[in-house]
């Protein structure tokens, strides 16, 4: 981002003149190609359209280059990560987001160490094997999962957290990749997925949420699959009301799948007496699942999928190391 005088705001700007914005990027032992899109956009803006333009661009470029790395925006890139990650089947090469909570250009700006760095690590390869061949997010000295973070801060240089699952990598005098906790390449050839279904609620709970507001976010008629905010491990009411409107949703074929307010920890159903009658009714477990994570899984699985039983199967499976089995 770049500050505009005439509406005193920070606006995207154009990233072709980003090597003379970081003239440090001529010392990196790598080639670099910058592409850019049009308009440039504010990640707030972030829409499903634009996941599928970055997984295009990685597929017609796939074979020619080592690695790649996304500048985007702090405040969704959780989301884009975590949507690049199920788009991009069988990724055998490092897609590196990264950003900063200071614009470019700004003294004290932490653009310059995320970008050289993520540029490293997305041009490190160990005999031949990319060291990190999976979607991750750099941030202020630690490389995380993509599907696995939250931002949780945003003031302070530290924005995200992956609080169950430990980080790829650490960046210090040194970078220290974390071997055990990354995917493993595999043989498979690159499939990239470019359908999203939107047709996804929320209902996130609260004391004293009403009747009228829980159907209202159940019974839209073109809504296939709600995300439950619940408490704790996954607790929710015990009133009549509230478990006769997710019944009927559920029997009308909406899925509904259970993801815990809280950022770290997992939903366990039935752990509690007022989570075990959410089991009893069909509603889905997220796991450790972030929300992020597991709404674009939604999105993404409603997609693909038409068969209930298949989509139910998907959705409770670890499909790009998003949760923990």
């Amino acid at each position: 981002m770049v500050h505009d005088s005439e509406s005193d705001a920070f606006i995207p700007f154009d990233f072709e003149n980003l090597q003379a914005q970081i003239p440090e990027l001529k010392q990196l032992d790598c080639d670099l190609e910058v592409h850019s899109y049009e308009p440039s956009i504010d990640s707030s803006n972030m829409h499903p359209k634009v996941w599928v333009q970055l997984a295009e661009t990685i597929e017609e470029s796939y074979t020619t280059y080592d690695g790649f790395v996304i500048l985007h925006g702090s405040d969704t890139m959780a989301y884009t990560a975590s949507a690049l990650s199920f788009m991009l089947e069988n990724l055998n090469k490092p897609v590196v987001l990264t950003g900063s909570q200071l614009p470019s250009g700004v003294p004290r700006t932490d653009a310059k160490e995320n970008l050289i760095t993520a540029i490293e690590i997305a041009s490190s390869y160990r005999n031949g094997v990319p060291e990190v061949p999976e979607v991750c997010v750099y941030f202020e000295y630690q490389l995380y999962r993509g599907n696995r973070i939250h931002k949780v801060n945003a003031e302070n240089f530290e924005a995200f957290a992956s609080v169950n699952y430990s980080p790829l990598a650490e960046a210090g005098v040194h970078l220290k990749f974390n071997r055990s906790y990354v995917r493993k390449v595999n043989q498979r050839s690159l499939q990239v997925h470019k359908k999203f279904n939107p047709n996804v609620g929320v209902l996130k709970l609260f004391p004293g949420i009403t009747e009228s507001a829980v159907k209202n976010s159940l019974d839209h008629p073109e809504t296939e699959a709600v995300i439950l905010e619940t408490f704790g491990a996954g607790n929710a009411p015990t009133t009549k009301w509230f478990l006769s409107a997710l019944a009927e949703a559920i029997e009308r074929g909406v899925l509904i799948l259970n993801v815990s307010q809280c950022v770290g920890g997992s939903v366990d159903l039935g752990r509690y007496e007022t989570s075990k009658s959410l089991k009893d009714l069909g509603v889905l477990s997220a796991q450790d699942m972030t929300f992020e994570a597991s709404l674009t899984k939604l999105m993404f699985v409603l997609a693909h999928v038409e068969d209930k039983a298949e989509r139910i199967a998907l959705i409770t499976s670890d499909l790009r190391g998003e949760l923990t089995l």
